[in-house]
């Protein structure tokens, strides 16, 4: 009897289906197999008051923890189903297992665990397939190799649990208790979080710059002026002087210009690569405003529920190419209106196009891109979200075997009483791949064509407008954004190695980065508005307290490479826990010394480092407009102390963020209540009755009017000016997605 143990119950099923196997209570079972499940992770390591009981109370006389041996215990939510898995794998009719978790690192270590916690000696041979197809099994059951081959992928997955183990506990504890409030960090997590802040303080510090532009109307088209002896051509086409710009305009209105250069060249844009993970999360947020997560969930869906496509945690975009025949196989497979558009990839003698733009066995790491399975499958009967996330998956495989789009780039250069205009213009000779892949929004950004020009010809300046612009600060990131980040942290262009590093081993793995964002947004790291996802207040303070070691990413690309190289045997797994014990000591001690002056909101910890919400900050001096009583602080908003007995007086820390206003702090809300304004680089804040509004530089109108309350039920205290009337009915009192209180 052979024992096949899968990671999660819909997986089992699909193996036991291809097995022949028939249900029984908790398994399957033939003449020759069982298929069981792990329900995820059955063991895991201990928390460090299951190691020893003195670790249940947080000291700082008691860190670093660094317990000589890593063990492990059955998850108490899943015990049934570990006994039920054990009894199993102890059977003496058992005479081999199959490990048929998920193909990769973590799948591998949850198999392990769960093997050598149930004191299992028989031998393992690893399935290792790529999408759940029937066929797909059935190649995967012929091929399957001893377990032995995949040991340092195990050893590199525990390297992982323990490293993460050893560095989270220590330094959270380290930074908890030296500052009273819950902090929470990690390798992963924490370079994150420091990308987050970066930009945040970017946003924050950008002042900006108002600057003019000036448009030509030669009748026919139109041209931009620019400065050809700009230093930097990007801005070549920004006057910085109102007056100037003014000068220019009326200089050419209604005077002759002439044609000076007039260029056309053929360009060509290949197709986009195959999608791996990241960069299908980047591509279904940008286009459907999807998570990271919610992408993941989708496409994890259309792998094991649905057949669709094929493994999804990948870090490659590339093909095998023994796969042609697998394509072939799949494309013939596709639904309409798919079928149409693979019906048009051009074949010679009916054979698919090969490009090592697709088929790279270099570049293929443990599994390929993700592409649609052979499987027929019907779109009609996916939700919503895994319709949408096919169609992007679909569009991209057919797209790849598509030729290239191809267009006439013209550029023209107008010249007038000595005054340059450019003017672009683009024709497109060949659809191309873009017959498949629609980007409606992205192509009306591209350039109309413009009217047959030559050197020489001569037009009149029909009309010549100035229009002031002003800079603008970097935006905040998406989740498409900071996944780039992640995958490819910014790092000193000097330092090439670390580049070339960085490259390989970014922040976390295709299949993590998700699980690291919503994490930072868990914890109060970090927050979303519509898209944006935005540091907090105390994702900004924690950043500014931890060591360089722990939040820059050159560390934990350091630590990929070297779990890298432990999956190949290139590196011993004990030197590099050496040094993962040497950082959880060298964070302990940095936590003592860390952050002098700076304070977090004092948090109550209960049994297990549990926190309990902190006692609003009263203000001191500061009173209720509304009511007279003290404002108050918390993280989210300042308000009324009183706001319990019906006082609403509410002031949002993030109701300015959407129009580029600033994050409202403790000396802003001072001057608004003491002088109803607070100016800054970036603009002005006002408070005027019970609105507060924000005007950025230089605009001469607010941007933003925000209602600071949204109920009157408070009674106006003794002596004291009654409150403005409320809002008008259906007046939206606070930002839409503004926390609740």
């Amino acid at each position: 009897m052979i024992l096949v143990l899968a990671e999660k119950p819909s997986v089992a099923r699909d193996l036991a289906r291809v097995l022949g196997c028939a249900r029984r209570e908790g398994y399957f079972e033939s003449a020759t197999h069982r298929v069981a499940w792990a329900l995820g992770h059955l063991v895991a390591l201990k928390d460090p008051d299951e190691i020893d009981e003195k670790y249940k109370k947080w000291r700082r006389e008691d860190l670093p923890i660094l317990p000589e041996a890593m063990e492990t215990k059955v998850l108490p939510r899943t015990r049934a189903q570990f006994s039920l898995v054990k009894k199993l794998m102890l059977d003496p009719g058992t005479e081999r297992v199959v490990c048929a978790t998920d193909a990769g690192r973590e799948g591998e270590l949850i198999f392990r665990l769960i093997y050598q916690k149930a004191g299992c000696k028989k031998p393992v041979s690893r399935l290792w397939v790529s999408s759940l197809t029937d066929a797909a099994i059935r190649e995967g059951l012929e091929g399957m190799k001893p377990a032995e081959a995949y040991d340092g992928l195990y050893q590199s997955a525990l390297c992982r649990a323990q490293a993460d183990w050893l560095v989270g506990m220590n330094a959270s504890r380290a930074f908890t208790l030296r500052f009273n409030a819950l902090l929470s960090v990690g390798r992963v997590q924490t370079p994150t979080l420091a990308i987050l802040v970066e930009r945040e303080r970017e946003i924050r510090d950008f002042v900006p710059l108002a600057y003019y532009t000036l448009t030509a109307d030669f009748g026919d088209y139109q041209g931009q002026y620019f400065d050809p002896g700009a230093k930097e051509a990007q801005f070549a086409h920004r006057i910085p002087d109102e007056a100037r710009a003014k000068e220019i305009a009326k200089d050419v209105k209604g005077r002759e210009a002439e044609v000076q250069k007039a260029e056309t060249q053929p360009k060509k844009e290949n197709p986009p690569p195959l999608f791996d993970l990241t960069s299908l999360q980047r591509e279904a947020n940008r286009r459907l405003g999807f998570t990271a997560s919610r992408t993941l969930k989708a496409a994890q869906s259309l792998y094991e529920n649905r057949k669709a496509l094929t493994y999804p945690r990948t870090d490659s975009r590339h093909l095998p190419r023994d796969m042609i025949s697998r394509v072939n196989q799949a494309l013939a497979a596709l639904p309409e209106p798919y079928a149409t558009l693979s019906a048009g990839i051009p074949r010679r003698e009916g054979r698919l196009p090969f490009s090592p733009r697709v088929f790279d066995d270099a570049k293929v790491t443990d599994h390929h891109a993700i592409i649609p399975t052979p499987s027929r499958v019907d779109p009609a009967q996916f939700t919503p979200d895994e319709r949408a996330l096919y169609d992007l998956a679909v569009r991209r495989f057919i797209a790849a075997f598509y030729p290239a789009h191809e267009y006439d780039q013209t550029t023209v250069v107008t010249v007038c009483r000595g005054h340059a205009f450019k003017s672009s213009g683009r024709t497109v000779t060949a659809a191309g791949w873009k017959q498949v892949i629609s980007d409606a929004a992205k192509d009306r950004e591209g350039e109309a064509p413009l009217p047959p020009l030559k050197a020489g010809d001569r037009r009149t300046v029909a009309a010549a407008r100035v229009k002031q612009e002003t800079t603008k600060p970097p935006a905040p990131h998406t989740d498409a954004s900071l996944l780039s980040r992640m995958e490819r942290p910014d790092l000193p262009q000097e330092d090439g190695e670390l580049q070339d590093l960085m490259k390989k081993n970014g922040l976390g793995t295709p299949a993590t980065r998700a699980a690291t964002i919503e994490r930072l947004i868990e914890v109060g790291y970090a927050s979303r508005r519509g898209k944006a996802i935005q540091a907090t207040e105390k994702g900004e303070r924690l950043i500014s307290v931890v060591p360089p070691e722990i939040a820059s990413p050159v560390m934990t690309g350091k630590w990929e490479q070297a779990l890298e190289e432990i999956a190949r045997g290139a590196r011993e797994p004990g030197r590099f826990m050496e040094g993962i014990r040497r950082l959880a000591a060298f964070l302990v001690t940095a936590a003592d010394g860390a952050g002098q002056g700076v304070e977090f909101p004092r948090e109550a910890r209960g049994r297990g480092g549990a926190v309990r919400a902190a006692p609003p900050k009263t203000l001191e001096g500061l009173s209720c407009p509304l009511c007279g009583k003290p404002v108050t602080e918390n993280e989210k908003a300042f308000g009324c102390s009183a706001w319990k007995e019906g006082c609403r007086f509410t002031l949002w820390k993030d109701a300015l963020k959407r129009a580029g206003g600033p994050r409202l702090t403790e000396p802003i809300v001072r001057l608004l209540l003491t002088a109803r304004e607070a100016r800054g680089s970036s603009g002005t804040v006002r408070l005027s009755g019970e609105e507060m509004s924000f005007t950025p530089v230089p605009a001469a109108e607010p941007a933003l009017r925000v209602p600071v309350r949204y109920e009157k039920k408070a009674k106006p205290a003794a002596g004291r000016a009654a409150p403005a009337a409320a809002p008008a009915k259906g007046r939206r009192a606070r930002p839409k997605d503004a926390p609740k209180r």
